[in-house]
């Protein structure tokens, strides 16, 4: 990096766009559920906060997070809301409101994939001067090879 100050600031703006994306996406989808709920948003807000709420609890010893909906439940269901608010959009021909819910259900699916590559990339940057191997895990964009010599 030539210009780290420049990085980070270019890194927090994305983040700030990110995030005020989110937060608009969040709108539209509880403006939609309330309109098929036939509610105010408010209370459909509260009736998706209840639904996805998490919260911490001790069970033998250990902190847990605790919530109405399992884990493997969660992504679909978010991602099924997206799709439900973009469809909606399209058909009614708003396409602002439906690029935005797109690029959250796009953002939603490819979350898990971003942030193992990322992980993994920032943790094999960091174990060298850590002293330490990185997991066995490789990076599937890395191609690792092994060369040897031999004897004629």
């Amino acid at each position: 990096m030539r210009r780290p100050k420049l990085s980070i600031a270019i890194a927090l703006l994305l983040l700030a766009a990110l995030a005020s994306t989110m937060t608009y996406t969040g709108f539209l989808v509880i403006g939609v559920l309330a309109d098929y709920l036939d509610t105010s948003r408010f209370v459909a807000g509260l009736l998706l906060g209840a639904l996805l709420a998490r919260f911490p609890s001790f069970s033998k010893g250990k902190l847990r997070i605790v919530g109405l909906l399992p884990k493997p439940v969660r992504r679909p269901l978010i991602v099924g809301l997206l799709a439900l608010c973009f469809l909606h959009f399209l058909s009614q021909g708003d396409y602002v409101p439906a690029g935005f819910t797109g690029f959250t259900t796009l953002f939603v699916l490819t979350l898990p994939w971003l942030r193992r590559a990322m992980f993994d990339r920032l943790l094999s940057s960091v174990f060298p001067f850590a002293g330490r191997k990185p997991a066995t895990r490789s990076d599937d964009m890395v191609i690792d090879g092994e060369f040897r010599e031999r004897k004629d």
